[in-house]
């Protein structure tokens, strides 16, 4: 399909039902669950043990076929912590793992498929014993984890670094640095003289932005009908 054809009052309450289901079914597994998070497909969002916390106006995309998950499996009774921060972006395939803690600053994007995990989760000699060695992850403000990434034991990561798609980040990857690789290699750093704007800023007035994006959809599905929708998932035409 090229566009939506949905009538707008018909998308305006699944956006409803996708929000009431997330903190009908997501929040109560969570420590902190933040206002203004915005789920779509959250009944595709696994989320195992805890403490888990989620950032305000965190985006948590989910699909069927690329589930996020969420899982603290903690290697001792003090141990085993998930935390995201604000103004986040979870894309569909995100998997995070913890047995000792994952710390996620805010405006940080992880895109498809990204995997973090602060765990071997079994022995290297006796492979009978889950979760092996283990270090503290930490990601800092505005990183940016590529597709198909992953980020390892023991790694920080600085403010604003770009963690480029497909790699493995084995070592410690310093702020403002682009990386990729296996394992993953600073290539170079963010221009100082270029201006970043961050989805923090982004969302600095989500009142406003979701008036906008109201509008657009507004003008976007203006015309459509259920009647037509109906037809373009059971008679696709040319240009649907």
């Amino acid at each position: 399909m090229r566009r939506d054809h949905r009538p707008y009052y018909l998308k305006h309450w699944y956006n409803k039902f996708q929000k009431w289901y997330a903190y009908y079914y997501l929040a109560p597994q969570c420590e902190y669950f933040g206002r203004g998070l915005h789920f779509m497909k959250p009944w595709q969002v696994e989320i195992f043990g805890g403490p888990i916390s989620i950032g305000n106006y965190t985006t948590v995309i989910a699909t069927p076929d690329k589930k996020v998950r969420l899982t603290v499996w903690p290697k001792d009774k003090n141990s085993g912590k998930i935390e995201i921060g604000k103004c986040c972006l979870v894309c569909p395939g995100t998997r995070i793992l913890s047995a000792t803690a994952i710390t996620i600053g805010d405006g940080c994007m992880m895109a498809q498929n990204a995997s973090i995990t602060d765990s071997d989760w079994h022995d290297i000699y006796d492979r009978s014993l889950p979760i092996g060695n283990t270090a503290a992850v930490k990601i800092g403000d505005n990183v940016w984890i590529g597709e198909n990434a992953s980020v390892n034991k023991g790694v920080t990561i600085g403010n604003n670094a770009i963690i480029g798609a497909g790699s493995i980040v084995l070592k410690d990857i310093p702020a403002n640095a682009i990386a990729a690789g296996n394992p993953a290699a600073v290539l170079k750093y963010l221009d100082p003289e270029k201006p970043l704007r961050s989805r923090i800023q982004w969302l600095a007035d989500p009142a406003k932005l979701a008036a906008d994006f109201e509008i657009i959809d507004r003008e976007n599905m203006a015309g459509n009908t259920l009647i037509g929708w109906f037809r373009s998932m059971l008679f696709p035409r040319k240009g649907d």
